[in-house]
């Protein structure tokens, strides 16, 4: 029996929720950045809001997701090796990226919870409040919540940044190992 050599991929499941990941990201900040267009009150801004929150826990259940594939499949190598302090920095990008999947979706849900809003999803579903109403506690939590997904702005930014950076310009297997499609 030959010993099984590690894939230059990352399974079909781990690129299918990263690329999931991706577009519900972009889906969620572009719901609240468009319902500004729309004046309070108004259906279409409380159908924006309710995707938003409906989008947010989408990415809260679906990162939990991807952490067990993570945790369940080894990462393919990068070919060729990076240096030390890339490799570091990779790490670092992956933790901040999956802090923000984590803490943003709970910074909503506390917000909302001590502002004494109802949290209703698409389809009705409502989430329970978890805080006391405290308009102070609220604002607060709003402001760190609208900070994290500014940084989450840039975090998603310099993340495709860099793999292309390293498939056009370093030249290695970063970006294609999590690409679909290619064997």
């Amino acid at each position: 029996m030959t010993p099984r050599l590690p894939s230059s991929r990352f399974s079909g499941w781990s690129i299918a929720l990263h690329w999931l990941m991706a577009a519900l990201l972009v889906t969620t900040a572009a719901t609240m950045e468009l319902r500004g267009m729309y004046p309070k009150g108004s259906d279409a801004r409380d159908l924006l809001k309710a995707a938003h929150y409906t989008l947010g826990v989408g990415v809260f259940v679906l990162v939990w997701l991807r952490l067990l594939a993570r945790a369940f499949q080894a990462t393919p190598p990068i070919t060729p090796m990076p240096p030390a302090w890339q490799a570091m920095m990779g790490r670092a990008m992956h933790v901040a990226l999956y802090a923000l999947m984590i803490g943003l979706p709970l910074l909503g849900w506390l917000a909302l919870s001590a502002k004494g809003a109802p949290i209703t999803l698409l389809g009705g579903l409502q989430l329970p409040s978890v805080l006391a109403e405290n308009r102070d506690t609220s604002r607060w939590l709003k402001e760190l919540h609208e900070a994290g997904a500014t940084a989450g702005y840039a975090l998603v930014a310099l993340h495709a940044a860099a793999a292309l950076l390293h498939h056009y310009v370093v030249r290695d297997n970063t970006l294609l190992r999590m690409l679909p499609g290619r064997r």
